[in-house]
């Protein structure tokens, strides 16, 4: 068992700046590969970034947002740059056993209660 607590979102400008943090308790975080899914109003659950040994990200967000992990903090990391209205969304922090990174939200044993982020215009 593991869980996952968020916290970093907060309401930013187009163009701002967000890192957004996902603490992790239970088993080591290093058996788990870690994701990052946003969900939007009235929207589906969608890939953002996804972690074991290097980052894999969205097409969306590629080149402006940076996942990473700190096994001894037991803490993954979503740097979030450039941002655009349409980033709004409720972002969740997911982990999965023993398994390579998953665009897919039913791939994921762990989820978080999810941070908002807002990106005004």
């Amino acid at each position: 068992q593991v869980q996952l607590v968020e916290s970093g979102g907060g309401l930013v400008q187009a163009g701002g700046s967000l890192r957004l943090s996902c603490a992790t308790s239970g088993r080591t975080l290093s058996t788990y590969t870690m994701g990052w899914f946003r969900q939007a109003p009235g929207k589906g659950r969608e890939f953002v970034a996804a972690i074991n040994w290097s980052g894999n990200y969205a097409d969306s967000v590629k080149g402006r947002f940076t996942i990473s992990r700190d096994n001894a903090k037991n803490t993954v990391y979503l740097q979030m740059n450039s941002l655009k209205p349409e980033d709004t969304a409720v972002y969740y922090c997911a982990a999965a056993f023993l398994r390579p990174a998953s665009h897919t939200p039913t791939s994921y044993d762990y989820w978080g209660q999810g941070t908002q982020v807002t990106v005004s215009s």
